[in-house]
């Protein structure tokens, strides 16, 4: 009876929201596809309950409070509900709305929906009999892709929520330009590549914006941890917890830099970690799982080739870099090729790093859906004339095996974008290239 009761309480409170000005509007969007349930995915404290609240405020102003409705499963009243209960829940909701049964199409917005067991089940029966779409969203450790399309028999398309973009991380400030970006004055100009050097050391985790480094470099800590036991270590029974953390501070230590797992292996086995090649495999697959870091392959055809070479970490958001790296040391340019890599990914690009014949390096490979291809260095300064021929030359070599690819170069600053020309390779500024 206690948990029936609490369940009526969260329904009353079911149709409520927050009010769309009190929440930071996101870029991310379900795809249009009906009759699919919608699973809202990512990292920890990215921002997907406020992204499911925002989506059910929008569909509350087309059909109305009562038809668009949030249920939040992680209230303690909630801890022993199952899908009987979830059952009772869309009986009682009919109940107060039957005129909606059978005739009118409902949206349930449903967060941390991985607490209740059989979860699934219930949503695909209730696709199958009633007029109700679903969006769920939870935790990286019982909700990941793949397992979502299994669980669903295929029903399901997943959209991941990572922390702010630029352009968001200027929204939330109530400072993103209204104007395009290459018709801003001068002192907005000013403003935004001042925002964009603080928008890669703090990076964009919503709670993280506003606070005392010390506070964000114990804040993002905390959630690494949180990632670690929670997404890691419960989920897969991991017991080599030393050489989890391990792995993870390298990565966080040394972003955007190249990973061999047999490399790896050994230095772990140097420091006394007693940990199998395959058990590195594993540990680093599970980073990726949790989405705490990306791991980004050569440009090949060859799956061989792909396999044997390093791959590229690269973890969800420059904050990180600041608060794991203790010895204070610069990481602007890892800052800004993680940053250009997060973009990339937001844009829908598949992306790989070239290694060229002559063991030459370009940052990215990006292929772009409808088969637009663009090789992409990033430099953080340009002016260099030495830093900036070695750039060029590794496009122009990567271009003799990528031949499709148009060139680009981001830089960090501006007027060394606007002031060298070069004939084969477009020179951007970043935070043009971020807010076009």
């Amino acid at each position: 009876m206690p948990l029936l009761h609490a369940l009526r309480e969260k329904l009353n409170a079911a149709v409520g929201g927050l009010a769309p000005s009190s929440l930071t509007p996101r870029e991310f969007r379900l795809p249009a596809i009906p009759r699919k349930t919608h699973a809202v995915i990512g990292m920890r404290r990215a921002g997907k309950t406020c992204f499911l609240r925002q989506l059910q405020e929008t569909r509350r102003e087309k059909v109305g409070p009562e038809r668009a409705i949030f249920i939040g499963f992680d209230d303690d009243r909630l801890a022993d509900i199952d899908v009987e209960q979830l059952d009772e829940l869309l009986e009682e909701y009919y109940r107060r709305y039957p005129q909606f049964r059978g005739r009118e199409r409902v949206w349930w917005y449903l967060d941390e929906i991985q607490l209740v067991p059989g979860w699934d089940r219930f949503i695909r029966r209730v696709m199958d009999t009633e007029e109700i779409d679903f969006v769920v969203s939870g935790s990286s450790a019982r909700l990941l892709s793949r397992e979502i399309h299994t669980s669903l028999r295929g029903r399901a398309m997943a959209t991941v929520v990572s922390p702010f973009s630029f352009r968001e991380f200027l929204r939330h400030r109530g400072e993103e330009p209204d104007a395009p970006v290459r018709q801003l004055t001068a002192p907005q100009r000013s403003a935004v590549e001042k925002r964009l050097r603080e928008f890669l050391v703090a990076g964009g985790f919503p709670e993280a914006q506003g606070v005392d480094v010390a506070t964000r470099i114990a804040l993002l800590q905390g959630y690494v941890d949180t990632v670690l036991f929670r997404d890691v270590v419960e989920r897969y029974g991991v017991t080599q917890v030393a050489a989890l953390r391990w792995i993870t501070r390298h990565a966080l230590r040394s972003p955007c830099g190249s990973f061999s797992a047999n490399r790896l292996y050994h230095d772990l086995r140097s420091q006394g970690h007693a940990i199998g090649k395959a058990a590195v495999h594993d540990l680093l697959g599970h980073l990726v799982d949790a989405f705490l870091v990306a791991a980004v392959p050569v440009a090949t055809e060859s799956e061989r080739r792909r396999n044997t070479n390093p791959r590229k970490l690269y973890p969800v958001d420059p904050g990180l870099i600041q608060a794991f790296d203790s010895g204070g040391r610069s990481n602007a340019g890892h800052a800004l090729e993680l940053v250009v890599f997060n973009e990339l990914q937001r844009r829908n690009a598949d992306v790989a790093y070239v290694k060229t014949k002559g063991d030459l390096e370009v940052d990215f490979l990006a292929r772009f859906p409808g088969g637009r291809e663009e090789l992409i260095q990033v430099c953080v300064d340009a002016a260099d004339p030495a830093t900036l021929g070695r750039e060029l030359a590794s496009l122009d070599a990567a271009s003799g095996e990528h031949p499709r690819a148009a060139r680009k170069m981001i830089v960090m600053d501006a007027s060394a974008a606007a002031r060298i020309k070069h004939p084969r390779t477009e020179l951007l500024a970043c935070h043009e290239w971020l807010l076009s």
